[in-house]
């Protein structure tokens, strides 16, 4: 009796007040839209940042190395003090790294603690904590603030409540959904990155004109509506629906299942899991080192790709702010498919390590095209950068996806979806570390040369395809056989039932 009490008490609000006699099927489809809408909104937010950036520091207007310094596309903005002095870059790299550096470290406790309360309440306190702290980074506009460590400490508090969105939907998502079509159904869900980047460039840009405030306070009202619709509606697992899911969904079978990501001949063993041993799950610390690298290249031009734009001559002019803003949208664009492209193909391959790899090494050519001829015309800009952000995006999807999900529900946490957001935080915390790194080093390399910030990210590029080598010959080997012969898949053992 006081099971059922708990339980009723642990259902959304909203399910309790209209009804909760739903199938298995329409709550899925209720955590899909729920958590999409939710982590687009984490996305709306920090990309506005990127696209107030030309407004605060507009006189750096530096197109190539060998150009010199150029003229401003706005000669009336004078941009905001201490933004617009010679310093204006590097002082903005160093509010995006202090943001990330908060953002990766809370990644770990965020998933510590979600494993541990309920993922609704967290969620709508990372949600509301943002709006906050977003809105009074703005603020500051109204408030006439020209202190630095103002919005330095604003950021960082900022960042810290970002940390929360992403284990806890996961770890949602996770919790609905076993690994059938994982990839393809996240590959999908995951576009919620890139459309929240594009929401957030086209609103921060379109508000620019009404003061650089009202970018990052109106996406924030939307973003604390967005939590309170969350907190309301979201059911956060079946239990607490008190709907029985067939165990086979999960792939919670014998002990010795084998599992995707495992070296050839390596066995599985139940047993419990800590943060410390989770780094011991097989291919849990290449995919999050290869996170590192590929949001690194990632990160570098959500927060830059903007500014890049608005200081390159493209086909001989000069973009304004809010047009340079725009049009980096089509770089999400290309991640959106990208992500769906990484998902369906290794679905269908059941190589995850290999389609994020190719990917990776795909983006390297992609790179360079970009940075060579990108500057000739519009037309040549939006093709390049839609192919850029199909390489880059995909695996960075991909990993942070299908691959979390793959790995926090692996058998060696004896079906333990509990630990669920402690993996994806291991693996994205991780990769958000280098996701500071980068548009660091690139405030600091950009006012020298962009070609070295490019050089930076075709090198990350490679890294990060190179430390999934390993997986990569696990699952070539696991492949090989089992196309050979039938007898020979059977004695190999390298693969679970799936492949």
């Amino acid at each position: 009796m006081a099971q059922s009490h708990d339980m009723m008490s642990r259902k959304p609000p909203g399910l309790r007040l209209f009804g909760s006699a739903g199938s298995l099927r329409t709550y899925q489809t209720l955590v899909l839209v729920l958590t999409f809408f939710a982590y687009t909104c984490f996305h709306m937010t920090r990309k506005i940042t990127s696209i107030v950036k030309s407004a605060l520091d507009p006189q750096t207007k530096v197109g190539f190395s060998h150009w010199g310094r150029l003229h401003t596309s706005n000669s009336l903005n004078m941009g905001w003090l201490p933004f617009n002095t010679v310093d204006g870059s590097a002082l903005l790299g160093e509010i995006d790294v202090a943001f990330l550096a908060v953002y990766s470290v809370g990644m770990f406790f965020a998933g510590h603690i979600g494993d541990r309360m309920d993922l609704r309440i967290f969620l709508t306190i990372g949600m509301l904590g943002t709006a906050i702290f977003t809105t009074l980074f703005g603020a500051g506009y109204w408030l006439n603030v020209h202190n630095f460590y103002y919005f330095l400490v604003i950021q960082m508090i900022s960042g810290l409540f970002q940390s929360i969105g992403w284990p806890s939907v996961v770890a949602v998502v996770g919790n609905w959904f076993g690994k059938s079509k994982r990839g393809l159904i996240m590959g999908i869900w995951n576009a919620h990155t890139s459309i929240g980047n594009i929401a957030g460039s086209l609103l921060a840009a379109f508000l620019l004109k009404f003061g650089w405030g009202w970018s990052f306070a109106i996406p924030s009202l939307i973003m604390a509506f967005v939590g309170l619709i969350v907190y309301i509606f979201l059911p956060v697992n079946p239990e607490v629906m008190e709907i029985d899911i067939d165990s086979r969904e999960f792939n919670c079978e014998k002990d010795t299942v084998k599992e995707p990501l495992l070296e050839p001949g390596q066995e599985v063993k139940h047993k419990a899991v800590g943060f410390l041993e989770a780094w011991r799950i097989p291919g849990v610390a290449p995919f999050a080192l290869c996170l590192f690298f590929s949001k690194l290249v990632a990160y570098t031009f959500l927060y830059w790709l903007p500014f890049y734009i608005s200081h390159t001559r493209i086909g001989g002019e000069y973009l304004s702010d809010a047009t340079a803003g725009s049009l980096s949208t089509i770089f999400d664009v290309g991640g959106v498919l990208g992500g769906v492209l990484a998902g369906h193909i290794s679905d269908r391959l059941n190589a995850r390590a290999i389609t994020a790899a190719s990917f990776m090494y795909c983006a390297i050519p992609a790179l360079f095209l970009y940075r060579t001829y990108g500057s000739m015309s519009i037309v040549w800009n939006i093709c390049l950068m839609f192919i850029t952000g199909m390489f880059v995006n995909g695996p960075y999807a991909l990993i942070t996806t299908a691959v979390s999900a793959d790995l926090g529900t692996h058998s060696s946490l004896n079906g333990n979806s509990r630990a669920l957001a402690t993996v994806t935080a291991i693996i994205d915390g991780t990769g958000s570390v280098g996701a500071a790194i980068g548009p660091l080093l690139t405030g600091y390399i950009s006012s020298e040369s962009w070609s070295a910030v490019f050089t930076m990210l075709m090198a990350a590029a490679l890294l990060a395809g190179l430390l999934l080598t390993k997986l990569v010959c696990a699952e070539l080997k696991g492949k090989v056989p089992s196309n050979a012969s039938k007898d020979a898949t059977d004695t190999q053992g390298t693969y679970s039932n799936e492949v």
